[in-house]
Protein backbone atom coordinates (compact mmCIF):
# COMPACT_ATOMS: atom_id res chain seq x y z
CA UNK A 1 0.00 0.00 0.00
CA UNK A 2 2.64 2.27 0.57
CA UNK A 3 4.74 1.68 -3.12
CA UNK A 4 0.96 2.92 -4.43
CA UNK A 5 0.26 5.68 -2.26
CA UNK A 6 3.91 7.02 -2.72
CA UNK A 7 3.30 5.98 -6.72
CA UNK A 8 -0.02 8.32 -6.82
CA UNK A 9 0.87 11.68 -4.95
CA UNK A 10 4.80 11.09 -7.02
CA UNK A 11 2.29 11.21 -10.50
CA UNK A 12 0.09 13.71 -8.92
CA UNK A 13 2.97 16.38 -7.94
CA UNK A 14 4.47 15.69 -11.44
CA UNK A 15 1.89 16.47 -13.42
CA UNK A 16 1.27 19.51 -11.30
CA UNK A 17 4.91 21.00 -11.77
CA UNK A 18 5.53 19.94 -15.02
CA UNK A 19 2.24 19.48 -17.16
CA UNK A 20 -0.92 21.37 -15.36
CA UNK A 21 -0.23 25.02 -16.59
CA UNK A 22 0.24 23.66 -20.40
CA UNK A 23 -2.45 21.05 -20.02
CA UNK A 24 -5.47 21.52 -21.64
CA UNK A 25 -8.55 21.97 -19.01
CA UNK A 26 -10.74 19.36 -19.28
CA UNK A 27 -7.30 17.07 -18.60
CA UNK A 28 -6.62 18.27 -15.19
CA UNK A 29 -10.36 17.71 -14.72
CA UNK A 30 -10.01 14.42 -15.71
CA UNK A 31 -6.81 14.06 -13.12
CA UNK A 32 -8.31 16.25 -10.31
CA UNK A 33 -11.58 13.30 -10.72
CA UNK A 34 -9.25 10.48 -10.73
CA UNK A 35 -7.04 11.42 -7.61
CA UNK A 36 -10.55 12.47 -5.97
CA UNK A 37 -11.45 8.71 -6.39
CA UNK A 38 -8.00 7.70 -5.10
CA UNK A 39 -8.25 9.80 -2.19
CA UNK A 40 -11.44 8.43 -1.32
CA UNK A 41 -10.21 4.98 -1.34
CA UNK A 42 -7.27 6.49 0.45
CA UNK A 43 -9.23 7.29 3.82
CA UNK A 44 -11.18 4.35 3.69
CA UNK A 45 -7.75 2.54 3.91
CA UNK A 46 -6.98 4.72 6.50
CA UNK A 47 -10.35 4.21 8.45
CA UNK A 48 -9.85 0.46 8.01
CA UNK A 49 -6.57 0.75 9.71
CA UNK A 50 -7.72 2.81 12.40
CA UNK A 51 -9.96 0.50 13.40
CA UNK A 52 -7.24 -2.34 13.67
CA UNK A 53 -5.24 -0.53 15.29
CA UNK A 54 -7.42 0.55 18.20
CA UNK A 55 -8.36 -3.51 18.38
CA UNK A 56 -4.67 -4.27 18.47
CA UNK A 57 -4.50 -1.46 21.10
CA UNK A 58 -7.32 -3.31 23.30
CA UNK A 59 -6.04 -6.45 22.46
CA UNK A 60 -2.44 -5.50 24.36
CA UNK A 61 -4.26 -3.94 27.28
CA UNK A 62 -6.35 -6.31 27.75
CA UNK A 63 -3.76 -8.98 27.54
CA UNK A 64 -1.32 -5.97 30.06
CA UNK A 65 -4.49 -6.34 32.65
CA UNK A 66 -4.68 -10.06 32.41
CA UNK A 67 -1.00 -10.67 33.30
CA UNK A 68 -2.17 -9.81 36.95
CA UNK A 69 -5.05 -11.81 36.96
CA UNK A 70 -3.05 -14.76 35.64
CA UNK A 71 -2.08 -17.87 37.11
CA UNK A 72 1.89 -17.72 37.59
CA UNK A 73 2.28 -21.01 35.44
CA UNK A 74 0.59 -18.71 32.37
CA UNK A 75 3.19 -16.19 33.10
CA UNK A 76 5.27 -16.99 29.98
CA UNK A 77 2.81 -17.26 27.60
CA UNK A 78 0.78 -13.68 28.88
CA UNK A 79 4.18 -11.93 28.18
CA UNK A 80 4.51 -13.78 25.26
CA UNK A 81 1.18 -12.10 23.58
CA UNK A 82 1.82 -8.73 25.17
CA UNK A 83 5.02 -8.53 23.18
CA UNK A 84 3.13 -10.22 20.19
CA UNK A 85 0.48 -7.36 20.57
CA UNK A 86 3.08 -4.85 21.28
CA UNK A 87 5.15 -5.30 18.10
CA UNK A 88 1.64 -5.45 15.84
CA UNK A 89 0.40 -2.09 17.22
CA UNK A 90 3.87 -0.56 17.39
CA UNK A 91 3.45 -1.61 13.31
CA UNK A 92 0.12 -0.36 12.59
CA UNK A 93 0.24 2.84 14.65
CA UNK A 94 3.41 3.83 11.90
CA UNK A 95 1.39 2.50 9.27
CA UNK A 96 -1.37 4.61 9.65
CA UNK A 97 0.67 7.54 10.70
CA UNK A 98 1.93 6.90 6.95
CA UNK A 99 -1.48 7.25 5.47
CA UNK A 100 -3.07 9.80 7.67
CA UNK A 101 0.15 12.16 6.90
CA UNK A 102 -0.19 11.08 2.81
CA UNK A 103 -3.99 11.77 2.69
CA UNK A 104 -3.40 15.20 4.52
CA UNK A 105 -0.58 16.03 1.81
CA UNK A 106 -3.12 14.56 -1.02
CA UNK A 107 -6.11 17.26 0.20
CA UNK A 108 -3.25 19.80 -0.44
CA UNK A 109 -2.25 18.91 -3.65
CA UNK A 110 -6.12 18.47 -4.71
CA UNK A 111 -6.26 22.19 -3.21
CA UNK A 112 -3.46 23.18 -5.74
CA UNK A 113 -5.37 21.13 -8.68
CA UNK A 114 -9.24 22.99 -7.75
CA UNK A 115 -6.49 26.90 -6.99
CA UNK A 116 -5.84 26.48 -10.73
CA UNK A 117 -9.03 25.63 -12.13
CA UNK A 118 -10.93 28.36 -10.27
CA UNK A 119 -8.83 30.61 -8.25
CA UNK A 120 -12.12 32.34 -7.00
CA UNK A 121 -13.47 29.43 -4.96
CA UNK A 122 -9.80 28.80 -3.00
CA UNK A 123 -10.59 29.56 0.63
Amino acid sequence: MKKYVKQTMDAVRKYIDLEMKNAPVEKTKEVLAEFETKISYFQHERLIHLMVTLAFAAFLLFEIFSLFILPSSFLYAGIMLVLIFFGLTVGYIMHYYFLENSVQQMYHMRDEIRAFLDPEKVL
